[in-house]
């Protein structure tokens, strides 16, 4: 076990970066193949730590918080869908923490949950690959007249074609 963690860590985003764009089961079978060895050893190299370090220190608690965690960590592995980290989310809230004290002054709990709504299209329309700005203009000129039980058909998702060729 001579590579450190982050050596480790960082050959598990290598894989990632070979599968990038592949379909699931692709990406499935690869990690299976080659991140799930690298995060075998890596519950070992960390096990054997545990063992070498006071209970009581930060690094052996970072190290049971991980431990304690592994299925959820590792489970990527085991599905093509997922991801190795959360960073497109993490993006996608940006502007949210970035604006977190500003938000203080939204007026009424009403005004935050609007601005909640909002902040939630355009980071759906963003994932989407869709231009937020079209998007709300394309969905504020229509929605006066769409029928309430049919809101799902604004979404994003299901409106991106029509975005792309308006």
């Amino acid at each position: 076990m001579s590579a450190s963690p982050l050596e480790r860590i960082g050959a598990l985003y290598q894989v990632e970066e070979t599968i990038r764009g592949k379909p699931p089961d692709e990406r499935r079978a690869y990690r299976q193949a080659h991140a799930r060895p690298l995060l075998d050893h890596l519950h070992a190299w960390l096990t054997a730590m545990l063992e070498t370090l006071s209970r009581k220190s930060d690094t052996s608690r970072a190290i049971l918080y991980a431990l304690n965690r592994w299925e959820a960590l590792t489970r990527y592995c085991d599905d093509g869908l997922l991801e190795i980290d959360n960073l497109p989310v993490e993006r996608a809230l940006r502007g949210v923490a970035i604006g977190r004290r500003n938000y203080l002054f939204a007026g009424a709990d009403s005004g935050g949950e609007r601005a909640a709504a909002i902040y939630s299209l355009i980071g759906t329309a963003k994932l989407n690959g869709i231009d937020p700005e079209a998007y709300l203009r394309h969905v504020l000129g229509r929605i006066a007249d769409h029928p309430i039980n049919r809101i799902d058909e604004l979404a994003p998702w299901a409106v991106a074609d029509q975005i792309a060729h308006a």
